[in-house]
C-alpha cells in the first residue's frame, strides 16, 4: 500500500533546497551510462524534510527494482549533499498518463528507444536488464558453445535463424537472450518478451479488438527475441498467431531467438508445425556447470560484491571451493548460496566456519530438517560424552550430565524445526522453560568456550553429514 503524501506534510519542517541534480551527476558517474539510463534516470525528486527526502517513480516495478539493487548506494551519494539524511522514501506516480486517444495516435515504436514494447504496465517486467551482457557471461565447457551462436548472431543478423537455445533453470540461456538484445538495441529494432506476456498481450488484444496493433508490434521488428517458450504447451489459438508470426519474421529476414527449458522435440502440446521451424535453425543446448565453471562464477561474484561493499569481510577460499563442489544443480542456486553467506557475513560481521556455512546452504545441499530427528541428536551426543540416553533422559542434574543434556537440547533446537515443547517432551517431558534456558546456556558458554564451540562443530558435522571433522 502507497503512502498517502498530501498537504499535510506541509507542518514538516523543510530544509534548505536539496541539489538533486549533483546527485544525479555521481550517480551516472557511480552506476555508468546503461544502468543510468535504464533505471536512475527515471527518479523524480519530490521534496525534501528533516531526515528524509521524497522522490518518485512511474511504476512499482522499477520502485522495487531500484530499492532491492541501488538504493543503499544511492543513499550513501544523497548523504553526502545532506548530511542529516537517514532513509529514502519513495511514491509511484506515473507523471506520463496518456489517454486512449493519445495512445492511438502514437506509432508502434517508441520514438526514445529502439527497443519495441508494447505499452502496457505488466509489460514492464519484460525490459531488457543491463547488467546481463556478454562482458560479464562466464564461459565454460558447458556453455562455450551458446555463447559463439549468440555472439554471433549479434554480429551477423540470420546467421543462424531462428536460434534455439535450451537448458535447465538457471543455467545462463536467459543472460544469453539478454545480452544479444541489449548489443542490437542501438542499431535494430528488438522485441525481447517472455511467452507468458507473449500470450496476456495476445488475449488482452483480442478482448479489446486490437489484434491489428498486435500484430503490428510484434511483426514489425528485426529481432524478436522470445523466452521460456514452452509455457505456449496446450494454448492453440496463441501457438497459431506465433506460428503467423514467425513465420512473417523469418520471411522478411529478422533474427528469431528462442529459448526453453527442453529441445524442440521434446515439447508437448505444441504443434509439429513449429517444433519443425525451430529445429530448422540451430539448436543447442546449455550442459549443467563443472567445478571449474562453478568457481570461475563465485570469484566473478564476489569481485562485484568487494568492489559494491569494500568494507565488508570477504569470503575465504576454502568458502568459495566448498559452494563450488557442493551446489551443482544451477547457477541460480549457486548464486543464491553466496547471497546467503554474504548475509551472514553482514549481519554478524563474522566470516562463518564450513559448520555454520552447512546450517546455512543445508536446504540446497539436499539436508532436509525432516531427516534429522531429535532421538538421532540424543544418540550421537550421548555417544560423544559417553553417557547413556537413560543418564542423559534422567532427572539427575550432576555436572557431567546437564552439559551433554543441554548441547542435545541446543542441537535440536538448531537442527530440527520441533517446536519448544515437542522438544521438551523429547526430554522426558521437561518444560520448554528449561529448552528456553538450555539454549541460551549453551549461545553464552560458546562465546568464551573454545573447546565446547569444537565440540559442537563436530557434533552438528557427524549428524548432518555423518563426518568427524570438518570437509
Amino acid at each position: 500500500m502507497e503512502k498517502n503524501y498530501t498537504k499535510s506534510n506541509e507542518n514538516i519542517d523543510v530544509l534548505d533546497a536539496f541539489n538533486w541534480e549533483s546527485v544525479q551527476t555521481e550517480m551516472k558517474d557511480k552506476f555508468g551510462n546503461d544502468i543510468y539510463e535504464s533505471w536512475i534516470k527515471k527518479i523524480k525528486f519530490i521534496n525534501e524534510y528533516n531526515d528524509y527526502i521524497l522522490i518518485s517513480v512511474s511504476t512499482r516495478f522499477i520502485r522495487d527494482w531500484i530499492t532491492s539493487r541501488y538504493l543503499d548506494q544511492i543513499l550513501k551519494i544523497a548523504k553526502l549533499h545532506k548530511k542529516n539524511l537517514n532513509r529514502i522514501e519513495f511514491i509511484v506516480q506515473d507523471t506520463n498518463i496518456q489517454t486512449s486517444n493519445d495512445r492511438d495516435n502514437e506509432p508502434i515504436s517508441s520514438n526514445k528507444s529502439n527497443i519495441s514494447f508494447i505499452e502496457d504496465s505488466f509489460l514492464q517486467y519484460n525490459r531488457m536488464d543491463p547488467n546481463k551482457k556478454f562482458d560479464n557471461f562466464i564461459i565454460g565447457t558447458s556453455n562455450k558453445i551458446a555463447f559463439e551462436a549468440s555472439k554471433k548472431v549479434s554480429e551477423e543478423l540470420a546467421h543462424y535463424n531462428p536460434l534455439y537455445i535450451y537448458s535447465g533453470v538457471g543455467m545462463g540461456k536467459t543472460h544469453l537472450l539478454n545480452s544479444i538484445g541489449l548489443s542490437l538495441k542501438s542499431k535494430f529494432k528488438v522485441m525481447f518478451i517472455s511467452a507468458e506476456r507473449f500470450m496476456y498481450q495476445f488475449v488482452r488484444s483480442i478482448k479489446l479488438n486490437e489484434m491489428v496493433k498486435f500484430k503490428d508490434y510484434f511483426r514489425n521488428t528485426d529481432v524478436f527475441i522470445i523466452d521460456d517458450i514452452q509455457f505456449m504447451n496446450g494454448k492453440e489459438a496463441m501457438q497459431e498467431e506465433f506460428f503467423h508470426t514467425f513465420n512473417s519474421l523469418i520471411d522478411k529476414g529478422s533474427q528469431v531467438v528462442i529459448s526453453a527449458d527442453r529441445p524442440p522435440n521434446k515439447l508437448s502440446r505444441i504443434q509439429d508445425r513449429i517444433r519443425s521451424r525451430f529445429a530448422g535453425g540451430l539448436v543447442i543446448d546449455i550442459q549443467k556447470a563443472d567445478y571449474d565453471l562453478r568457481l570461475k562464477i563465485i570469484n566473478s561474484k564476489c569481485v562485484e560484491h568487494e568492489i559494491l561493499y569494500p568494507n565488508e569481510l570477504k569470503i575465504p577460499e576454502n568458502i568459495k571451493k566448498f559452494i563450488s563442489s557442493e551446489i551443482k544443480t544451477s547457477i541460480r542456486e549457486l548464486t543464491g548460496a553466496l547471497n546467503r553467506i554474504n548475509s551472514f557475513i553482514k549481519v554478524y560481521n563474522q566470516i562463518p566456519n564450513l559448520s555454520e556455512v552447512k546450517i546455512i546452504l543445508k536446504d540446497l545441499l539436499n539436508v532436509s530438517e525432516n531427516t534429522i530427528s531429535i532421538d538421532q541428536i540424543q544418540s550421537e551426543v550421548c555417544k560423544f560424552f559417553k553417557i547413556s540416553k537413560n543418564e542423559m533422559l534422567s532427572a539427575r542434574r550432576s555436572r557431567y550430565l546437564v552439559r551433554p543434556r543441554q548441547v542435545a537440547i541446543f542441537l535440536s533446537k538448531l537442527l530440527t524445526t520441533k517446536s519448544l515443547p515437542e522438544i521438551g517432551r523429547e526430554f522426558s517431558n521437561r518444560d520448554h522453560t528449561t529448552v528456553i534456558h538450555s539454549v541460551k546456556m549453551i549461545e553464552k558458554l560458546k562465546s568464551n568456550d573454545n573447546e565446547l564451540n569444537s565440540n559442537i562443530d563436530m557434533l552438528k558435522n557427524k549428524i548432518l553429514y555423518n563426518r568427524e571433522n570438518e570437509i
